[in-house]
């Protein structure tokens, strides 16, 4: 009999090690965020929250290291790993398949982040937010040059989810690519000073 008494308080220790070992899972998920300038809005503790929700609105499993730049050290990152000399506006740098735990890297640009919140009349941490979005997408294994318009509908729905204004694809494809045209023209301009 007294071992009976002893089953409820012994399923209440495992339901209380359950909930530890989920809030130990949900930190791990916590990312790290390098802001190297500041962003009016934004800040590394609410760029995280946004990073957090991102992540899980789009499934990707692991943690993400994001990095807010200027466009001179975006413009060094993209000669280096994709060997185009000019700044872009975002780069996603997947974690190899070996590594658990971690889904990979973010960098984006404030300058464009700036450039592009004022053409298109939001916030720069609005920007921010859609660019880091995009990026999460990739990844999670989203590629909008060969994929028929999954990540596009993928980005509109999680924009959407997450109330954001026009996302990259959907306002380059509306615009036949003139906003990133005009950006580009400007990149160029500044990165080679």
């Amino acid at each position: 009999m007294r071992r009976a008494g002893n089953w409820p308080s012994f399923l209440l220790w495992i339901a209380l090690l359950w909930i530890a070992l989920l809030w130990i899972a949900d930190r791990r998920m916590e990312p790290t965020i390098i802001l190297k300038r500041p962003v009016v809005g934004l800040n590394q503790r609410t760029l995280a929250a946004f990073v957090v929700q991102a992540c899980r609105a789009a499934g990707l499993k692991g943690t993400v290291t994001v990095m807010v730049t200027g466009s001179r050290e975006m413009r060094s990152l993209n000669l280096r790993f994709s060997g185009k000399s000019r700044a872009t506006d975002v780069l996603s740098f997947p974690a190899p398949a070996f590594v658990n735990g971690f889904a990979g890297d973010i960098a984006v640009s404030l300058d464009i982040a700036a450039r592009n919140a004022r053409a298109l009349g939001y916030s720069v941490a609005e920007e921010v937010r859609i660019l880091v979005l995009h990026g999460v997408l990739h990844l999670a294994g989203y590629d909008h040059e060969d994929d028929q318009g999954a990540m596009a509908k993928k980005e509109q729905s999680l924009r959407k989810r997450l109330a954001l204004p026009t996302g990259l694809i959907e306002r380059n494809s509306a615009s036949g690519g003139r906003l990133k045209r005009a950006t580009l023209g400007v990149r160029q301009k500044q990165t080679r000073a």
